[in-house]
């Protein structure tokens, strides 16, 4: 059985932080309806990188579509039935949107007591940034994220994904979790308020009160960490290699596996604080050093000598590998639209309530209209009719 087996999530955001947050609770086994708007439905069906965009597999699996209109009036009231068959709802809207449609926390808590709800948007539900729009990247910018990423001489760089939404999401699903304890012991439900700003800005380690306290402002820095040596990707004959041996014994270790033990206790670089003041000359001795060996070779050294070391995968590296295959970190799901598609596992692992991928993306919109709106809701075919051609589903 699942962990969250039996209860039932209405997911009314779009794109990625609210159905990111109900990809999490749908994994870990709770019934997740999305909502969508009809027609093109949630503009996350056409995003991803290459030729065709599978990103929706991933995002929309363990989901059940439903389409509704929350612009018209019937559209909402149908919505409304579907929020009071739920213990958990998700939006990701610009803040004052599920107000003006009339599902505003403090009515439908009044209506639904147990009700939890989580809002994710860029800054917040209160403050005088709250009605601006939001999204991810703007999150990381004003969280710091975006300033200290890149190479000190060029202008910020991104991730690569979209982390400020996924975070943000992730805080969200923590989130429902809480409330969900708390609502046992009360039955009472609550608004969780998840910022993407202040969910980067939780994961910034000690950027603010190195500058409240001594005045730091943190730079990029490129692929290093300053101050934290030797932490880097380094340079073999065949490929790139990542090699994290920042503490005291591991140096020692490292210098060992070098064939070059004195440098160990050489005073530039016997000391967390030493290497830290002589990173940039200790990362040319070991790119000097890795230059000469093939990865397999340094791999093996690394695990020879206990040092905390790894490849530097692309997706190609991660489908081959036999600890990924071991731990089932990609799995293989017969999808709608795509056949067999490979992408990533349900995680954490727990041993006595595993999440999994136990349904596909919905390839339609609206594909389980008849099953919500007739079966849960009760819904008669003539009224599904009347609502479909008043534009509402």
């Amino acid at each position: 059985m699942s962990a969250l087996k039996g209860l039932r999530v209405v997911e009314l955001g779009q794109l990625l932080a609210g159905p990111f947050c109900g990809q999490l609770l749908g994994d870990m086994g709770a019934e997740v309806i999305k909502v969508e708007p009809p027609g093109a439905g949630d503009p996350m069906r056409v995003w991803g990188q290459g030729e065709e965009k599978v990103q929706w597999e991933v995002v929309a699996r363990n989901k059940k579509s439903v389409s509704a209109n929350l612009r018209i009036p019937e559209g909402q009231a149908l919505v409304r039935q579907l929020i009071g068959k739920a213990d958990i709802l998700i939006e990701n809207f610009k803040p004052g949107t599920m107000e003006k449609w009339g599902f505003s926390p403090e009515a439908l808590l009044a209506e639904y007591p147990g009700l939890i709800i989580a809002r994710m948007s860029g800054y917040g539900q209160t403050g005088p940034y709250s009605n601006r729009a939001g999204f991810g990247g703007i999150g990381e910018a004003m969280g710091g994220w975006r300033y200290i990423v890149g190479e000190p001489d060029r202008s910020p760089s991104r991730m690569g994904i979209s982390i400020g939404d996924t975070l943000t999401a992730t805080y969200g699903c923590m989130g429902v979790l809480a409330a969900l304890h708390h609502r046992s012991m009360t039955g009472h439900g609550q608004v969780i308020d998840a910022a993407l700003y202040e969910s980067v800005l939780q994961v910034m380690e000690g950027l603010v009160p190195e500058y409240d306290h001594g005045g730091f402002i943190r730079e990029r820095s490129g692929s290093i960490l300053p101050g934290i040596a030797p932490s880097n990707v380094y340079i073999c004959k065949d490929g790139e290699y990542m090699i994290g041996a920042n503490k005291d014994s591991l140096w020692q270790r490292l210098a060992e596996a070098m064939g070059m033990p004195d440098l160990g206790t050489d005073p530039r670089y016997a000391t967390h604080l030493a290497r830290g003041h002589n990173q940039l000359e200790l990362d040319e001795l070991i790119n000097a050093w890795t230059a000469t060996l093939t990865v397999d070779e340094v791999d093996a050294l690394m695990i020879a000598y206990s040092i905390p070391a790894g490849r530097v995968y692309r997706a190609p590296e991660m489908l081959e590998d036999p600890h990924f295959q071991a731990r089932e970190a990609i799995i293989e799901v017969e999808t709608e639209r795509y056949g067999k598609l490979k992408m990533q596992g349900a995680f954490p692992k727990m041993s006595v309530t595993p999440s999994s991928v136990r349904s596909p993306a919905p390839s339609i919109v609206g594909q389980h209209n008849s099953e919500i709106y007739g079966g849960l809701l009760g819904m008669e075919t003539a009224e599904l009719d009347r609502l479909k051609a008043a534009g509402a589903i």
